[in-house]
């Protein structure tokens, strides 16, 4: 098939287009980036360069939450990276003959707000604040591509891991200097998912022309922040384990703090589950094993 992938150069992208490529597919990366063809890989900076339509659009683009301190400007940039670019993204879809038959689109579990004592599922209620009104807005933009013709498919990313970038090299840098650390209570729940397996989830959504909806794509076992410092631990040895206070975060990283950081939620991939997916990484302990195993090698 053909496929368009937007954020093909981004730590997941960069993962699921050798793989695409290596199932037969002809992929065209959409970034801002420049880079030589391939055989079976062209890069383009606008959608205006695309001579033939997609069979299937892979939208994982947008601009990092956690990447700056959120300001009103940098809260419009994301909404742009997200929401607008989607929207566009959508616009262009639509004027291609033939229409592509499927649009798997990024969001994130923040759509469902956070909580110390609820779990989410695929039929929860998007909840408050900045992440999940975003999360809601971007997936409106998607499912406008939803026709008799276009299958949408909304993937409800948690915590991405695997070596290379993301969020576990952050988690990391302590455990670098020999503190096990974690922010504020540590109770705050840590919804996560291997890279790998969502690699493995975006080929079945290719595959399955069933599939459709939100998908919430998490291994099935969240843990709190406090219990990933302990699991961390065991491959990375610390001399002792503290608290950063939340006072702290909130100084350092403002609203950042208390939306992505200092709160969590404890999310359950019930439809992937009533699909038989099953996860190669399952269980935090082996997710760590490999990552920081491969690291230490």
């Amino acid at each position: 098939m053909r496929i368009l992938l937007t954020g093909g150069t981004g730590f997941i992208g960069s993962a699921l287009t050798p793989t695409l490529i290596d199932q037969g597919h002809s992929v065209t990366v959409l970034t801002r980036q420049a880079k030589d063809n391939q055989s079976d890989l062209i890069f383009v900076n606008t959608l205006d360069e695309i001579d033939q339509s997609p069979d299937v659009v892979i939208n994982l683009a947008g601009a990092s939450l956690a990447a700056k301190r959120w300001n009103s400007r940098y809260k419009a940039e994301i909404v742009r990276s997200r929401v607008d670019f989607t929207q566009r993204l959508v616009s262009w879809m639509k004027a291609q003959a033939p229409v592509p038959k499927l649009l798997i689109s990024g969001s994130a579990i923040g759509y469902y707000g956070a909580s110390l004592s609820a779990q989410f599922d695929e039929d929860s209620a998007v909840g408050a604040g900045f992440s999940a009104q975003l999360c809601h807005s971007w997936e409106a933009a998607a499912q406008a591509a939803s026709s008799d013709v276009t299958r949408v498919v909304l993937l409800r990313l948690g915590v991405v891991f695997d070596e290379g970038g993301g969020a576990l090299r952050e988690m990391m840098r302590s455990f670098q200097l020999g503190v096990g650390s974690w922010l504020g209570s540590g109770d705050q729940w840590l919804s996560w998912v291997h890279r790998a397996d969502v690699v493995r989830v975006i080929l079945r959504a290719v595959a399955d022309n069933a599939l459709a909806g939100p998908l919430n794509v998490v291994a099935p076992q969240a843990v709190t922040h406090r219990a990933f410092c302990d699991a961390l631990a065991v491959h990375k040895p610390v001399m002792f384990k503290a608290s950063v206070p939340a006072c702290i975060v909130r100084v350092m990283l403002g609203e950042v703090a208390d939306e992505l950081l200092l709160a969590g939620q404890h999310v359950n991939p019930t439809r992937l589950d009533s699909l038989g997916f099953a996860f190669d990484y399952d269980q935090l302990t082996t997710a760590l094993a490999a990552i920081v195993g491969r690291q230490r090698a």
